[in-house]
């Protein structure tokens, strides 16, 4: 169950609305309280909201510029958010803000086959823009499980990854060029379109994976592959997690780099089964699966190789698909495993990612605090780059449970960073990790980041509290704090 908003009194927002309505075009401003309400969260359980002043549902980059001008004047934080699929609380609303919502902002402004880069408004669903750009040939390789629903400024804003980065690489990896509102109501273009380019520092990159904290997005240059050709697909079952992690990292010490490797334990199988009848609750607690898709012969010799380390490290069944429509039904359960679970009941994700040799190590160390603390843990990860998804799942109302599971996220998060680990592969930092971060990086280095923030926010208005808190010399914010717990 997410957090309900605090419900401070209306009268302190009221000139910051007038001016709102005055300053953009009409139909921009919303003002509805349910509207507000569903506009005011992402999908993270259990992570504090706040009662915001108001939601902007913005079309052009002006109505972004013209937002932000204005809550400067009266120093309201601002919250910017797309299809809000995220997981760790960082689109969340603290009290008086006002959310930006970019989900209209769905141009797709150009596709340029030569250069293969595509120019995208925020608010473009992942999969739309793969669509698009397959009718010239062409590829947009993150595809995190949300890529149906999740929008490519999200994407952006938490540097998603997915199933493919494992031999693709991440969002970052494909950002050229991006126009951003700063914290100082300014339009900026950060990055290039060319091929290289070294003039200045790498503003863009830096801004992918900052969760709206350096600066709203409102348009997106990405680069492009070739389609790729036909995959084959390897599955491998597996007795416990533990013996999955030692055939990952036995992929990896081959030398093999598959297009994916994913795991997928009975948990989520039962939960896939329980609500599409998709028939896949094998007979496995485990299930890896491998995607090849290098060209010719290659990809068949590597499925073998695939094969071999996955029976090495005792695998109960491992083989290449011979029927193209099971391998993607598999491949379908694994993207459709979270939304199943979420089903049973509130679900405390993880995103922790360790280095591929701690793989078996780090699945263990979540096995164990799940069975200390009572809680259990479904597991699913693109196993392939050790990014790591325990689910955390409770039960409606059980407090007791809730508890249970809160610690044992903190110590998921201390045992990957023991192992040379990350708190976050890809959903971010937002609301949940922030003490993780904190753990994870010295005071030097986030009085890094908070240099970097205030340089670009000098006020911190953007999605303040996120990530990290301001340092003492910044003013609070009125209104920011607050919301329910």
């Amino acid at each position: 169950m997410k957090s309900e908003p605090s419900a401070p009194p209306a009268a302190p927002f009221a000139p910051l609305v007038e001016d709102l309505l005055a300053a953009l075009p009409e139909g921009r401003v919303l003002l509805d309280p349910d509207v507000i309400a569903g506009l005011s969260h992402d999908e993270a359980e259990w992570a504090p909201v706040g009662r915001a002043a108001a939601v902007v549902r913005a079309l052009t980059t002006e109505d972004v510029r013209s937002t932000v001008e204005v809550c400067l004047r009266h120093r309201a934080p601002v919250i910017a958010r797309g299809a809000g699929t995220g997981l760790s609380g960082g689109a969340n609303a603290v009290d008086g803000c006002v959310v930006v919502s970019l989900d209209r902002m769905t141009d797709i402004v150009e596709i340029d086959p030569l250069e293969r880069l595509a120019v995208v408004g925020p608010g473009v669903v992942n999969d739309d823009l793969r669509a698009a750009v397959a009718e010239h040939g062409l590829w947009y390789p993150p595809d995190p499980a949300s890529s149906p629903w999740s929008t490519i400024g999200g994407n952006v804003a938490t540097n998603a990854g997915g199933l493919c980065c494992v031999k693709y690489g991440v969002t970052r990896d494909y950002v050229l060029e991006l126009e951003m509102v700063t914290g100082t109501a300014e339009v900026v273009r950060l990055g290039r379109r060319t091929a290289k380019g070294v003039a200045g520092y790498d503003l863009a990159g830096l801004v992918v994976g900052s969760e709206g904290t350096l600066g709203i997005v409102t348009e997106v240059t990405v680069r492009l592959r070739p389609l790729p050709g036909p995959a084959v697909t390897v599955a491998g079952f597996f007795s416990d997690v533990v013996t999955a992690g030692e055939a990952v990292r036995a992929v990896g010490a081959a030398g093999i780099t598959p297009a994916a490797l994913e795991l997928v334990d009975r948990h989520c199988l039962r939960a896939v089964d329980e609500w599409k009848n998709m028939g896949l609750s094998l007979e496995a607690d485990v299930v890896l699966l491998a995607r090849l898709d290098d060209p010719g012969e290659t990809a068949e010799r590597m499925a073998d190789q695939v094969v071999a380390c996955f029976q090495d490290a005792g695998a109960t069944w491992a083989e290449r698909s011979t029927d193209p429509e099971e391998a993607e039904a598999l491949f379908a359960a694994r993207r459709l495993a979270y939304p199943a679970v979420g089903r049973l009941g509130p679900v405390l994700t993880e995103d922790v990612c360790v280095p591929r040799e701690h793989i078996p190590a780090m699945l263990g160390r979540i096995d164990e605090i799940g069975r200390r603390h009572d809680v259990t843990i479904a597991n699913i990860a693109h196993a392939g780059d050790g990014n790591l998804h325990p689910l955390l799942l409770t039960e409606h109302g059980d407090d007791a449970a809730r508890g249970r599971a809160q610690l044992a996220f903190e110590e998921i998060l201390d045992a990957a960073l023991a192992l040379g680990g990350t708190v976050t592969g890809e959903h971010g930092v937002g609301l949940l990790k922030a003490g993780g971060l904190t753990r994870e990086l010295d005071p030097a280095v986030l009085a890094l980041h908070r240099a970097v923030k205030s340089a670009l926010d000098p006020a911190w208005l953007l999605n303040p509290g996120k990530i990290f808190a301001p340092p003492p010399d910044v003013p609070a914010i009125p209104h920011r704090s607050g919301g329910a717990a």
